[in-house]
């Protein structure tokens, strides 16, 4: 029993590493968004950095539109983001989990 609770412990620590690791590689993902018509486009890591915001000019014509169009692509390109990570950390978890009966928790 011992050794099988060490045995755990090693394939936990294994996992956070590998965690870890995963968080670092997703900084390098890169995800893409932009307005329907392509007026605005926005460049962000899986990790949720924004990289890289393109404006046409025609946009600068007008604050409201511009806000307006900046609000809807950022938040497209946020929750495209936010699923790739945590698709990404939520398979790295569950593939280094050590199976406990009755504690299937990603089924």
């Amino acid at each position: 029993m011992f050794g099988d609770m060490m045995n755990m412990m090693g394939k936990l620590k294994e996992t956070q590493q590998r965690v870890e690791e995963t968080k670092k590689r997703l900084d390098h993902v890169l995800v893409d968004e932009q307005s329907t018509d392509g007026l605005l486009k926005v460049t962000m890591t899986a990790n949720r950095v924004v990289k890289n915001i393109s404006v046409d000019d025609r946009l600068l014509e007008d604050k409201e539109m511009l806000e307006d169009y900046l609000i809807t692509t950022l938040n497209k390109v946020i929750a495209k983001a936010t699923n790739v990570n945590e698709t990404e950390l939520a398979a790295v978890a569950k593939e280094g989990m050590p199976s406990i009966p009755g504690m299937d928790l990603f089924k």
